[in-house]
């Protein structure tokens, strides 16, 4: 993907790569491996992944402010992609403080389809594969009002690039009698990078359509977390 990075300034052509899962509630440990992954690569165009636990966003924060690109992994709400964000923004901030260049790319990776596997057969059937999509539109809601706040347009005259909200988990393996290309057409919408695995990808190119892109308001998705509140499901203890 060096190309990719290279004709795109920097923005695209990123592969990822995780620090260990037994990392995930050790802070310093976790900072510690990012550094050391990302000078050992010696690539420009590598993410290093951090779970957005509790104790990764300081790892975040340290890591970006150290100018190690960053994929804040394994997000499933809202409030975690905000929480990511935070750690981001303060990372940059530092930089900015301390006389540093403000540009440190990042994504924030919102898994969206294992929501509908965890209440398949527990919603109706008009309510069936809309979790997933509902609370990636409260989230992309949440992204938008970010990317037009002061803290945001300040840093971004120092250069910064936003932290970009990444989709993952976008294959519908959960349910085969889904459209394939159903988090695809959803989840369509500028600022964002949908990382489909090959299968999803492929049959995209070959069927898939596009409708509108996704709201930045998220009014529907909340009127559709409403519905599926009402169905039964408590999707803060979920």
């Amino acid at each position: 993907f060096g190309p990719i990075h290279e004709r795109t300034n920097g923005l695209d052509g990123f592969v990822s790569l995780e620090v260990s899962p037994r990392l995930a509630y050790d802070t310093q440990s976790t900072l510690a491996a990012a550094q050391q992954l990302y000078a050992q690569a010696k690539c420009p165009n590598l993410f290093i992944k951090i779970p957005g636990t509790r104790e990764g966003l300081p790892a975040i924060e340290e890591a970006i402010f150290a100018g190690v690109p960053i994929n804040v992994t394994l997000l499933f709400s809202c409030e975690h992609y905000l929480a990511a964000a935070d750690a981001y923004l303060r990372g940059i901030e530092r930089r900015v403080e301390a006389g540093l260049n403000a540009r440190v790319e990042s994504v924030a990776s919102v898994f969206v389809s294992r929501w509908d596997g965890a209440v398949a057969g527990k919603v109706p059937t008009e309510l069936h594969n809309t979790l997933g999509i509902a609370l990636a539109g409260r989230t992309y809601a949440a992204y938008c009002d970010l990317l037009a706040s002061d803290r945001w347009r300040r840093l971004a005259n120092y250069g910064a690039h936003m932290q970009r909200l990444l989709w993952a988990s976008t294959s519908t393996k959960s349910d085969p009698g889904a459209p394939d290309d159903l988090y695809v057409r959803a989840l369509a919408a500028p600022y964002t990078v949908n990382t489909m695995p090959e299968p999803t990808l492929l049959s995209f190119a070959d069927h898939g359509t596009l409708g509108p892109a996704l709201s930045p308001h998220a009014g529907a998705a909340e009127e559709l977390l409403r519905k599926i509140a009402q169905a039964g499901i408590d999707v803060d203890t979920l």
